[in-house]
Protein backbone atom coordinates (compact mmCIF):
# COMPACT_ATOMS: atom_id res chain seq x y z
CA UNK A 1 0.00 0.00 0.00
CA UNK A 2 1.37 3.22 -1.22
CA UNK A 3 2.35 5.58 1.79
CA UNK A 4 0.51 8.69 2.28
CA UNK A 5 2.01 11.71 0.94
CA UNK A 6 2.60 14.24 3.78
CA UNK A 7 2.90 18.21 3.63
CA UNK A 8 6.78 17.59 5.08
CA UNK A 9 7.27 15.64 1.69
CA UNK A 10 6.31 17.93 -0.33
CA UNK A 11 8.49 20.96 2.10
CA UNK A 12 11.82 18.80 1.53
CA UNK A 13 11.45 18.24 -2.19
CA UNK A 14 11.18 22.11 -2.65
CA UNK A 15 13.37 23.40 0.09
CA UNK A 16 10.93 25.27 1.80
CA UNK A 17 8.53 24.96 5.33
CA UNK A 18 5.76 23.23 5.65
CA UNK A 19 3.71 26.18 6.94
CA UNK A 20 4.59 27.66 3.78
CA UNK A 21 3.05 24.46 1.97
CA UNK A 22 0.12 24.51 4.32
CA UNK A 23 -0.72 28.45 3.56
CA UNK A 24 0.16 27.72 -0.69
CA UNK A 25 -2.46 24.72 -0.36
CA UNK A 26 -5.03 26.17 1.63
CA UNK A 27 -4.92 29.59 -0.15
CA UNK A 28 -3.63 31.52 2.43
CA UNK A 29 -1.46 34.94 2.20
CA UNK A 30 2.08 35.15 2.35
CA UNK A 31 3.42 32.93 -0.34
CA UNK A 32 4.53 34.35 -4.02
CA UNK A 33 1.87 33.19 -6.69
CA UNK A 34 5.11 31.57 -8.14
CA UNK A 35 5.84 29.62 -5.09
CA UNK A 36 2.38 28.86 -4.87
CA UNK A 37 2.16 27.29 -8.26
CA UNK A 38 4.82 24.53 -8.00
CA UNK A 39 3.73 23.89 -4.18
CA UNK A 40 0.57 23.04 -5.71
CA UNK A 41 1.92 20.99 -8.89
CA UNK A 42 4.50 19.23 -6.73
CA UNK A 43 1.45 18.45 -4.86
CA UNK A 44 -0.63 16.81 -7.69
CA UNK A 45 2.17 14.98 -8.89
CA UNK A 46 2.81 13.33 -5.81
CA UNK A 47 -0.93 12.74 -5.03
CA UNK A 48 -1.03 14.10 -1.73
CA UNK A 49 -4.81 14.93 -0.59
CA UNK A 50 -5.93 17.45 2.11
CA UNK A 51 -7.14 16.21 5.33
CA UNK A 52 -10.80 16.93 4.53
CA UNK A 53 -10.95 16.05 1.09
CA UNK A 54 -9.85 12.66 2.78
CA UNK A 55 -12.76 12.39 4.81
CA UNK A 56 -14.87 13.60 2.92
CA UNK A 57 -13.86 10.60 0.05
CA UNK A 58 -14.49 7.92 3.49
CA UNK A 59 -17.92 9.60 4.92
CA UNK A 60 -19.13 8.83 1.03
CA UNK A 61 -20.74 5.40 0.89
CA UNK A 62 -23.31 3.49 -0.84
CA UNK A 63 -25.96 1.98 0.94
CA UNK A 64 -28.53 -0.40 0.05
CA UNK A 65 -32.19 0.08 1.86
CA UNK A 66 -34.91 -2.32 1.70
CA UNK A 67 -38.03 -0.79 1.87
CA UNK A 68 -41.17 -3.11 2.98
CA UNK A 69 -44.68 -1.95 2.60
CA UNK A 70 -47.56 -4.19 3.36
CA UNK A 71 -50.06 -6.23 0.94
CA UNK A 72 -53.04 -4.86 2.60
CA UNK A 73 -51.89 -0.99 1.69
CA UNK A 74 -51.45 -1.62 -1.80
CA UNK A 75 -55.52 -1.82 -2.45
CA UNK A 76 -56.57 -0.52 -6.09
CA UNK A 77 -56.92 2.84 -4.98
CA UNK A 78 -55.05 3.21 -1.77
CA UNK A 79 -51.81 4.51 -3.88
CA UNK A 80 -50.46 6.64 -1.31
CA UNK A 81 -48.22 4.51 -0.24
CA UNK A 82 -46.64 4.04 -3.32
CA UNK A 83 -45.92 8.57 -3.57
CA UNK A 84 -44.23 7.83 -0.60
CA UNK A 85 -41.97 5.18 -1.65
CA UNK A 86 -41.02 7.02 -4.71
CA UNK A 87 -40.38 10.14 -2.12
CA UNK A 88 -37.97 7.65 -0.09
CA UNK A 89 -36.50 6.00 -3.74
CA UNK A 90 -35.56 9.65 -4.61
CA UNK A 91 -33.82 10.74 -1.65
CA UNK A 92 -32.31 7.59 -1.51
CA UNK A 93 -30.61 8.18 -5.33
CA UNK A 94 -29.41 12.20 -3.50
CA UNK A 95 -27.67 10.12 -0.91
CA UNK A 96 -25.43 7.96 -3.36
CA UNK A 97 -28.03 4.64 -1.83
CA UNK A 98 -30.48 1.72 -3.73
CA UNK A 99 -33.63 1.14 -2.56
CA UNK A 100 -34.83 -2.47 -2.91
CA UNK A 101 -38.70 -2.96 -2.48
CA UNK A 102 -40.61 -6.01 -0.93
CA UNK A 103 -44.15 -6.35 -0.42
CA UNK A 104 -45.16 -8.57 2.56
CA UNK A 105 -48.29 -10.32 1.56
CA UNK A 106 -51.07 -10.95 3.94
CA UNK A 107 -49.87 -14.41 4.93
CA UNK A 108 -46.25 -13.50 5.24
CA UNK A 109 -47.33 -10.81 7.56
CA UNK A 110 -49.88 -13.03 9.79
CA UNK A 111 -47.23 -15.79 10.28
CA UNK A 112 -44.62 -13.22 10.65
CA UNK A 113 -42.14 -14.62 7.92
CA UNK A 114 -39.28 -12.40 7.50
CA UNK A 115 -38.42 -10.67 4.02
CA UNK A 116 -36.13 -12.14 1.59
CA UNK A 117 -34.16 -9.23 1.79
CA UNK A 118 -33.25 -9.62 5.57
CA UNK A 119 -33.11 -13.38 5.16
CA UNK A 120 -30.72 -12.93 1.87
CA UNK A 121 -28.63 -10.14 3.75
CA UNK A 122 -29.37 -7.58 0.57
CA UNK A 123 -29.41 -4.59 2.55
CA UNK A 124 -27.99 -2.66 5.32
CA UNK A 125 -30.94 -0.49 6.53
CA UNK A 126 -35.03 -0.83 5.95
CA UNK A 127 -37.53 1.49 6.36
CA UNK A 128 -40.68 0.39 6.49
CA UNK A 129 -43.90 2.52 5.05
CA UNK A 130 -47.28 1.88 7.14
CA UNK A 131 -47.75 -0.62 10.17
CA UNK A 132 -47.41 -4.33 10.11
CA UNK A 133 -48.63 -6.46 13.11
CA UNK A 134 -47.55 -6.66 16.58
CA UNK A 135 -45.88 -9.79 15.80
CA UNK A 136 -44.39 -9.28 12.61
CA UNK A 137 -42.25 -6.38 14.19
CA UNK A 138 -41.44 -8.16 16.91
CA UNK A 139 -40.21 -10.94 15.03
CA UNK A 140 -38.35 -8.64 12.68
CA UNK A 141 -36.50 -6.67 15.73
CA UNK A 142 -35.69 -9.78 17.56
CA UNK A 143 -34.06 -11.59 14.42
CA UNK A 144 -32.14 -8.97 12.81
CA UNK A 145 -29.52 -6.34 13.69
CA UNK A 146 -30.06 -4.71 10.64
CA UNK A 147 -31.36 -0.28 11.82
CA UNK A 148 -34.97 0.06 11.05
CA UNK A 149 -36.91 3.51 10.47
CA UNK A 150 -40.61 3.21 10.77
CA UNK A 151 -42.32 5.47 8.34
CA UNK A 152 -46.11 7.16 9.11
CA UNK A 153 -46.15 5.12 12.28
CA UNK A 154 -45.08 3.91 15.07
CA UNK A 155 -44.95 0.96 17.67
CA UNK A 156 -46.77 1.98 20.59
CA UNK A 157 -44.77 -1.57 22.08
CA UNK A 158 -41.56 -0.98 22.48
CA UNK A 159 -38.77 1.97 21.46
CA UNK A 160 -37.94 2.64 18.06
CA UNK A 161 -37.02 5.19 15.25
CA UNK A 162 -40.54 6.82 13.62
CA UNK A 163 -40.69 9.23 11.65
CA UNK A 164 -44.50 10.31 11.73
CA UNK A 165 -47.14 12.99 10.27
CA UNK A 166 -48.57 15.21 12.98
CA UNK A 167 -51.55 13.00 12.94
CA UNK A 168 -53.44 14.45 16.73
CA UNK A 169 -52.68 18.77 15.65
CA UNK A 170 -54.14 17.90 11.88
CA UNK A 171 -57.73 16.41 12.84
CA UNK A 172 -57.35 18.58 15.99
CA UNK A 173 -57.28 21.53 13.22
CA UNK A 174 -59.89 20.46 10.87
CA UNK A 175 -62.46 19.62 13.51
CA UNK A 176 -61.99 23.39 14.41
CA UNK A 177 -62.18 24.97 10.89
CA UNK A 178 -65.69 22.79 10.61
CA UNK A 179 -66.42 24.35 14.13
CA UNK A 180 -65.55 27.95 12.37
CA UNK A 181 -68.08 27.09 9.72
CA UNK A 182 -70.83 26.30 12.17
CA UNK A 183 -70.97 22.90 12.59
CA UNK A 184 -71.56 21.34 16.17
CA UNK A 185 -72.98 17.37 15.25
CA UNK A 186 -69.05 16.08 13.89
CA UNK A 187 -68.67 12.90 12.90
CA UNK A 188 -65.53 10.81 12.70
CA UNK A 189 -64.87 8.47 10.27
CA UNK A 190 -62.00 5.74 11.00
CA UNK A 191 -61.57 2.31 12.54
CA UNK A 192 -59.90 2.94 15.94
CA UNK A 193 -57.09 1.02 17.07
CA UNK A 194 -56.18 -0.33 13.52
CA UNK A 195 -53.04 1.62 13.43
CA UNK A 196 -51.93 4.41 15.99
CA UNK A 197 -52.39 7.16 12.86
CA UNK A 198 -56.30 6.40 12.57
CA UNK A 199 -56.35 6.48 16.63
CA UNK A 200 -54.35 9.78 17.11
CA UNK A 201 -56.46 11.06 14.74
CA UNK A 202 -59.34 10.72 16.31
CA UNK A 203 -57.85 12.20 19.73
CA UNK A 204 -57.41 15.21 17.63
CA UNK A 205 -61.21 15.33 16.61
CA UNK A 206 -62.10 14.55 20.37
CA UNK A 207 -59.63 17.34 22.07
CA UNK A 208 -61.17 19.74 19.36
CA UNK A 209 -64.88 18.40 20.79
CA UNK A 210 -64.04 18.78 24.10
CA UNK A 211 -62.90 22.24 24.10
CA UNK A 212 -66.06 23.25 22.51
CA UNK A 213 -68.22 21.29 25.68
CA UNK A 214 -69.95 18.95 22.21
CA UNK A 215 -71.01 15.47 23.61
CA UNK A 216 -69.58 12.52 20.90
CA UNK A 217 -72.40 9.61 20.91
CA UNK A 218 -71.23 6.26 19.73
CA UNK A 219 -72.96 6.37 16.42
CA UNK A 220 -70.96 9.57 15.63
CA UNK A 221 -68.27 6.79 15.63
CA UNK A 222 -67.94 5.21 12.30
CA UNK A 223 -65.56 2.48 11.07
CA UNK A 224 -64.31 2.82 7.57
CA UNK A 225 -62.41 -1.01 7.39
CA UNK A 226 -61.51 -4.13 7.84
CA UNK A 227 -59.98 -5.33 11.16
CA UNK A 228 -57.80 -7.82 9.66
CA UNK A 229 -56.94 -7.48 6.26
CA UNK A 230 -57.71 -3.77 6.16
CA UNK A 231 -59.94 -3.36 3.20
CA UNK A 232 -61.59 0.79 3.38
CA UNK A 233 -65.34 0.75 3.11
CA UNK A 234 -68.23 2.61 4.50
CA UNK A 235 -71.84 2.03 5.62
CA UNK A 236 -72.93 5.72 6.41
CA UNK A 237 -77.38 6.27 6.21
CA UNK A 238 -77.38 9.34 8.43
CA UNK A 239 -80.63 9.58 8.31
CA UNK A 240 -80.95 6.32 10.86
CA UNK A 241 -78.72 8.25 13.31
CA UNK A 242 -81.16 9.75 15.87
CA UNK A 243 -78.84 12.59 16.10
CA UNK A 244 -77.49 13.41 12.56
CA UNK A 245 -74.27 15.01 11.77
CA UNK A 246 -73.66 17.83 9.52
CA UNK A 247 -70.02 16.99 8.86
CA UNK A 248 -67.66 14.13 8.93
CA UNK A 249 -63.88 14.15 9.54
CA UNK A 250 -62.49 11.31 7.74
CA UNK A 251 -59.01 9.54 8.76
CA UNK A 252 -57.98 9.64 4.96
CA UNK A 253 -58.85 11.53 1.95
CA UNK A 254 -59.75 7.77 0.31
CA UNK A 255 -62.00 7.23 2.91
CA UNK A 256 -63.56 10.78 3.16
CA UNK A 257 -64.42 10.46 -0.95
CA UNK A 258 -66.15 7.03 0.07
CA UNK A 259 -68.26 9.50 2.48
CA UNK A 260 -69.17 11.63 -0.46
CA UNK A 261 -69.94 9.21 -2.48
CA UNK A 262 -72.32 6.86 -0.53
CA UNK A 263 -73.94 10.25 0.63
CA UNK A 264 -74.73 11.16 -2.64
CA UNK A 265 -75.88 8.11 -4.11
CA UNK A 266 -78.61 8.98 -0.98
CA UNK A 267 -79.32 11.71 -2.59
CA UNK A 268 -77.74 13.97 -0.57
CA UNK A 269 -75.38 16.88 -2.45
CA UNK A 270 -71.69 18.06 -0.60
CA UNK A 271 -71.10 20.53 0.31
CA UNK A 272 -74.35 21.82 0.68
CA UNK A 273 -76.22 19.19 2.80
CA UNK A 274 -73.14 17.57 4.34
CA UNK A 275 -69.58 19.05 4.95
CA UNK A 276 -66.21 16.56 4.67
CA UNK A 277 -63.36 16.77 5.58
CA UNK A 278 -59.92 14.05 4.46
CA UNK A 279 -56.25 13.56 5.56
CA UNK A 280 -53.18 13.36 3.44
CA UNK A 281 -54.06 15.31 0.06
CA UNK A 282 -53.64 12.13 -2.32
CA UNK A 283 -56.72 10.77 -3.67
CA UNK A 284 -56.45 8.36 -6.87
CA UNK A 285 -57.52 10.50 -10.06
CA UNK A 286 -61.23 10.24 -10.53
CA UNK A 287 -62.77 8.81 -7.40
CA UNK A 288 -64.60 12.01 -6.05
CA UNK A 289 -66.05 14.94 -8.19
CA UNK A 290 -65.73 17.35 -5.25
CA UNK A 291 -62.50 18.52 -4.04
CA UNK A 292 -61.92 17.55 -0.86
CA UNK A 293 -60.78 20.09 1.93
CA UNK A 294 -58.26 17.98 3.58
CA UNK A 295 -54.53 18.02 6.06
CA UNK A 296 -51.81 17.83 3.79
CA UNK A 297 -48.87 15.40 4.81
CA UNK A 298 -45.63 16.56 3.79
CA UNK A 299 -44.32 13.35 2.17
CA UNK A 300 -41.07 14.73 0.81
CA UNK A 301 -39.86 15.88 4.15
CA UNK A 302 -40.76 12.54 6.03
CA UNK A 303 -39.20 10.37 3.20
CA UNK A 304 -35.84 12.87 3.82
CA UNK A 305 -36.26 12.62 7.64
CA UNK A 306 -36.04 8.37 7.32
CA UNK A 307 -34.37 8.48 5.07
CA UNK A 308 -31.78 10.95 6.97
CA UNK A 309 -32.36 8.61 10.33
CA UNK A 310 -31.44 5.31 8.75
CA UNK A 311 -28.32 6.59 7.44
CA UNK A 312 -26.84 8.08 10.73
CA UNK A 313 -28.00 4.51 12.41
CA UNK A 314 -26.05 2.30 9.19
CA UNK A 315 -23.15 5.04 9.37
CA UNK A 316 -23.26 4.45 13.18
CA UNK A 317 -23.12 8.03 13.68
CA UNK A 318 -24.98 9.75 16.55
CA UNK A 319 -28.51 10.91 16.04
CA UNK A 320 -31.84 11.74 17.35
CA UNK A 321 -34.03 8.99 18.66
CA UNK A 322 -37.00 8.14 18.65
CA UNK A 323 -40.20 9.83 17.02
CA UNK A 324 -39.70 12.66 14.69
CA UNK A 325 -43.04 14.40 13.69
CA UNK A 326 -43.22 16.37 10.28
CA UNK A 327 -46.10 19.35 10.59
CA UNK A 328 -48.40 19.42 7.59
CA UNK A 329 -50.76 22.05 6.23
CA UNK A 330 -54.64 22.51 6.21
CA UNK A 331 -55.72 22.68 2.99
CA UNK A 332 -59.25 24.22 1.89
CA UNK A 333 -60.95 23.45 -0.80
CA UNK A 334 -64.45 23.06 -1.74
CA UNK A 335 -66.19 20.08 0.29
CA UNK A 336 -66.99 22.50 3.50
CA UNK A 337 -69.84 25.19 3.43
CA UNK A 338 -70.60 27.75 6.14
CA UNK A 339 -73.64 26.28 8.42
CA UNK A 340 -77.24 28.78 8.11
CA UNK A 341 -78.46 29.28 11.36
Amino acid sequence: MAKAVKLADIAEQLGVSTVTVSKALSGQKGVSEAMREKIKQLADELGYKQPSAVKKEKSVKSYNIGVLVSEKYLGEYASFYWKMYQSVATRAVQKECFTMLEVVSLEDEAEAKLPKIVLENKVDGLILIGRLNTAYLGTLQQSTRIPIVYLDFYDEHQMSDAVISNSYYGTYMLTNYLLEHGHERIAYVGTLLFTASITDRYFGYRKSMLEHGIDVPKEWIIPDRDMKCGVVGVDIHPDQMENMPTAFVCNSDLTASMVINQLEEQGYRVPEDFSVVGFDNYLFPGLCDVEITTYEVDIREMANKAIHVLLKKVSGERYKQGITIVEGRLVEKASVQQVVK
